[in-house]
């Protein structure tokens, strides 16, 4: 029998690159990587980065397939896929994110982010991080935690239009948004959710342990909690997240099968 497609959806301040160490790891040559505009390829013209754009990218994206998809996202990567588990649950098969907890009521955007909300220091902060050359933005990567070949190749894909970009997708998501958003969850249980939670992700830049664990009982999530795991798993560590995907995925029915729920509406 096929598989069934498997999209992956990068974050901030990536590129697709990152995903060939899991691609690897699942043996997946066939997998479908999507960049959300900006990050690794040009925004169309008038495309405004806020998240629920985004969230509406990815629909339309995941749309042009033939046949419901298994989606992952990591990051900013992992907001989009959630938002769209809970607003097109139709187009899917199954999801999973590594960033649930950004929708608990209580989340706190990290300190980098909170700067970039603000009008002034926002763009203060992206001209440094992703103005400068090759040599600053490894340095850059480096203090984001990233090591080897994935800050190498993070901070090649890094240029003043994703700045741009990260300053509009976060300033749309300043809280009390994405707490509201998180309202929603339960609408994401229409298809079968994995929770990647990263144990060993120190700087919880998508929340604590606990606020993963609340997050996927909202959404009915199965939870995986990868020891060892960091925040820049793609690259770093691979091998846990691919078996918790592939246990996964092995439990779930036929998607022939699977309720034709449409919530468009």
């Amino acid at each position: 029998m096929p598989h069934t497609p498997l999209v992956l959806v990068h974050g901030n301040p990536e590129s697709a690159v990152i995903w060939g160490p899991l691609i690897g790891e699942l043996d997946r040559a066939d997998a479908v990587v999507l960049s959300p505009p900006g990050f690794g390829v040009p925004a169309p013209r008038g495309f405004d980065s806020s998240a629920t754009t985004y969230r509406d990218w990815l629909a339309s994206a995941l749309e042009l397939f033939r046949a419901p998809v298994d989606l992952v996202g990591h990051d900013w990567g992992g907001i989009h896929v959630a938002a769209l588990a809970m607003s097109r649950p139709d187009l899917i098969r199954s999801w999973a994110s590594d960033a649930l907890g950004v929708f608990a009521p209580d989340y706190l955007w990290h300190p980098r982010a909170q700067v970039w909300q603000q009008e002034g220091p926002g763009e203060a902060s992206v001209q440094e991080l992703w103005g400068g050359h090759l040599e600053q933005r490894l340095a850059v990567t480096s203090a984001l935690g990233m090591t080897g070949r994935m800050a190498e190749r993070v901070a090649a894909g890094m240029d003043p239009e994703m700045g741009r970009a990260v300053l509009k997708l976060l300033r749309s998501a300043r809280q009390p948004a994405m707490a509201e958003a998180g309202r929603l969850l339960p609408s994401a249980a229409q298809r079968p959710g994995l929770a990647l939670i990263a144990v060993d992700d120190f700087e919880r830049a998508s929340g604590t342990l606990v606020q993963h664990e609340w997050a996927a009982r909202q959404s009915g999530a199965r939870m995986a909690h990868l020891e060892g795991v960091g925040h820049w798993w793609p690259e770093e560590t691979p091998a846990p997240v691919a078996e918790a995907l592939t246990n996964f995925w092995a439990d779930l029915p036929d998607p022939e099968r699977a309720p034709a729920t449409d919530s468009r509406g």
